[in-house]
């Protein structure tokens, strides 16, 4: 069964990181969200490539939910001027209330919370748990090992190629973007 896609959760650092293409980026996903009028579920947090696609989708007049745990708000991580923002106790009830909320799901560089956080919603896709279409915008070839490494997977015959196929991956938001709405039918 597909379903439109209106929210995406996007999983991503905290960090900028070295090169300002991964906050380009980040920009430019956040602003086709908004003109594509899908709200932006995310980490909540207002710093790194969070803040990036954040600040991007609400300046294209997007919504924007933030998920945080009470933890983060206390180090004046939270980004203040979302659309929503839930506090929560923990990062499994972040994790659990931003796959709950979303219809698809976007990684972009991060780190290991941010693979946490892909691995959780593609292993439940794969098990059957949900049909909602999960991505890496995969930016600077930033994931390119971890693609390598999943594709001996499946050339070791722990992982079917089906389930490989569920995880879409693109460097361009425009045509990763599509690509997820087009594998939902939306």
């Amino acid at each position: 069964m597909t379903r439109s896609i209106e929210s995406i959760g996007v999983f991503c650092g905290s960090s900028a990181g070295h090169d300002p293409v991964y906050s380009r980026v980040a920009t430019q996903l956040g602003g086709l969200l908004a003109q594509r009028g899908i709200a932006l579920v995310y980490g909540g947090a207002h710093v790194g490539l969070m803040g990036s696609i954040a600040e991007a989708a609400l300046a294209s007049g997007g919504k924007v939910v933030g998920v945080i745990p009470q933890s983060l708000m206390q180090r004046e991580l939270a980004h203040q001027g979302l659309t929503e923002l839930r506090v929560v106790s923990t990062m499994a009830e972040r994790k659990e209330l931003i796959i709950d909320m979303s219809d698809a799901f976007i990684a972009l560089p991060g780190s290991i919370g941010t693979l946490d956080e892909l691995f959780e919603v593609w292993t439940t896709a794969q098990l059957g748990l949900h049909a909602k279409p999960c991505a890496l915008l995969n930016t600077l070839g930033y994931f390119d090992q971890l693609l390598a490494f999943l594709d001996n997977v499946v050339d070791q015959g722990f992982m079917r190629h089906s389930h490989r196929n569920l995880l879409h991956v693109n460097d361009n938001p425009q045509a990763l973007l599509a690509e997820l709405l087009d594998s939902s039918g939306a």
